[in-house]
């Protein structure tokens, strides 16, 4: 089983100056320690307005800089936001692409339909097509990654003619595809779009078995790829704070990550916001919070092990811990990520590599059959040409006919412009 860090880059209030800076470069050192630690993924989110829960508006620069300072760690856009509101399709592709290139090829694409109306409403984006916008500019994404050119679309929610979208990334055809899945339907589509599924769930870890069989029973029988390669792989997120004491581990990791869970449920679920105002912080301190919630991946080494284990043997491929999360403090974060790695990791690397090949050897017949179904990608019988002034073009043109002048050859264009204007209309 592998390991990530999931960043939403969380600041509950007050605010102070600096703050956000602090924030930030002090992710920076943890991806850098994580990285030397021998973790597997980062994965950095995208939200936009979701103050305190999440500060990642613009990932990709995060995770670019993440690149520079790391040399194994693979890096999660975990996820895109994909209705092109929010992200035109090519801006998706020409990012993933640079950021694979820059960083030797260790992107992971995630994708994600969006869910809370205070983004959805921000970008005035229909939240009864976020899922078809979805479907579509992940599909032709993936096509623009692959082709050269892009043979062009003509859809319902975005449109756009034949151009080559450069640069290409680093691995082929694109980097792994995942998909956000905040319930057990959305796993299944993932499964059925040969998609990683990146769970945000909060699945208890002895429920983690039946998502995961019937997770790789769609696969097998029924995947139909969305893009242009399968990833069958499931993420589960987990709460983290690794301590040799019990109450010390609790007291450093368990109310960021109650935090994490109530103000996503005051985004997503039952809250309500003044942009600019609101005091999530206040409003998590004054709540109640059951003394007998699941702590997941919170305590001391072995009781950590324990509730991995019991993921590993469930068939999870990865567990994300969200360690950044209220007011965790940086400090006690990189303490819990060393002794984890001392007391923990070693265990459960010494195992992956044969897990993964028997798990690739399994699934090897039912890759083959899904590949076959890939989108297809069409061809043109002739590549359009394009004018770099179609207007200037067209004034020639004129010109040409008034003054008898029907050569358009190079020289020809270039008595035209002489007496269009000279240097001024040729630049």
């Amino acid at each position: 089983m592998k390991f990530g860090l999931f960043y939403e880059h969380q600041i509950p209030r007050p605010w102070h100056d600096g703050a956000e800076h602090k924030l930030f470069q002090d992710a920076l050192e943890q991806v850098e320690l994580a990285d030397k630690l021998g973790f597997d993924y980062i994965w950095e989110v995208e939200h936009h307005f979701l103050e305190e829960y999440s500060h990642s508006s613009a990932p990709e620069v995060f995770l670019a800089a993440c690149s520079q300072r790391t040399k194994q760690i693979r890096l999660g856009h975990g996820i895109v936001l994909m209705p092109p509101a929010y992200n035109h399709p090519v801006r998706v592709a020409e990012r993933i692409a640079t950021l694979d290139l820059v960083s030797n090829g260790r992107v992971d694409w995630g994708t994600g339909e969006s869910a809370s109306h205070m983004e959805l409403g921000g970008f005035k984006v229909d939240p009864k097509c976020k899922r078809e916008m979805w479907e579509e500019c992940t599909r032709e994404t993936a096509k623009m990654m692959t082709q050269s050119p892009y043979t062009g679309y003509d859809g319902k929610h975005f449109s756009m003619p034949v151009r080559n979208v450069v640069p290409k990334p680093l691995q082929t055809p694109h980097p792994p595809p995942w998909v956000a899945c905040s319930s057990r339907d959305s796993l299944r589509y993932a499964a059925k779009f040969g998609l990683g599924a990146l769970t945000f769930a909060f699945v208890d870890a002895n429920e983690a078995k039946f998502w995961v069989e019937e997770y790789y029973d769609i696969f097998e029988k029924e995947c139909t790829p969305l893009t242009q390669r399968v990833n069958p792989n499931i993420a589960m997120v987990s709460g983290f704070s690794c301590h040799e004491d019990e109450k010390t581990a609790l007291a450093r990791g368990l109310d960021g990550f109650r935090f994490f869970r109530f103000a996503l449920a005051h985004y997503y679920y039952n809250g309500s916001q003044i942009p600019g105002e609101t005091d999530i912080w206040s409003l998590f301190k004054q709540s109640k919070q059951d003394p007998a919630e699941a702590r997941a991946g919170i305590g001391t080494p072995d009781q950590v092990r324990e509730h991995l284990e019991i993921m590993e043997n469930a068939g999870v491929d990865q567990v994300v811990f969200i360690q950044q999360a209220g007011m965790n403090q940086h400090d006690d974060i990189c303490e819990s990520l060393q002794l984890f790695a001392d007391k923990v990791l070693p265990d459960f690397k010494a195992r992956d590599d044969k897990r993964t090949e028997q798990k690739y050897g399994r699934l090897a017949d039912a890759i083959t059959v899904a590949e076959k179904r890939r989108p297809e990608l069409t061809s043109l019988d002739q590549t359009p040409i394009v004018d770099s002034y179609p207007v200037l073009k067209k004034k020639l043109e004129e010109k040409a006919a008034e003054v008898g002048e029907p050569d358009m050859s190079d020289d020809g264009k270039k008595f035209l412009l002489s007496i269009e204007g000279g240097p001024r209309q040729e630049k």
